[in-house]
């Protein structure tokens, strides 16, 4: 993994842990319905910003490695995953 995106994600998951700790303290506590729903929107979009670090490092190191490999086997392999997230992200995340 890239070292500044390294940083970034370990980062980006002691935020979302913190969060989720909140959470459940506000659950215990029987927080009001809209505050526990803010703070679950929020995870969900520091989830999403830890997922687009974790795919901005694979597409700019294992994809771009597999596709400048001159194998067809690796380049095929790159396209199958770059499907595959597409898929992930647009069909089964909605």
């Amino acid at each position: 993994m890239r070292i500044d995106i390294k940083k970034r994600a370990s980062h980006r998951t002691k935020i979302i842990e913190g969060q989720i700790k909140g959470l459940q303290k506000m659950i215990d506590k029987e927080d009001y319905c809209m505050d526990i729903l803010t703070q679950s929107l929020a995870i969900q979009k520091s989830l999403a910003s830890l997922h687009k670090l974790v795919l901005e490092n694979h597409i700019t190191t294992h994809i771009t490695d597999m596709l400048a490999s001159g194998k067809e086997k690796e380049q095929t392999k790159a396209l199958e995953e770059l499907l595959k997230l597409y898929e992930l992200n647009n069909i089964r995340g909605k």
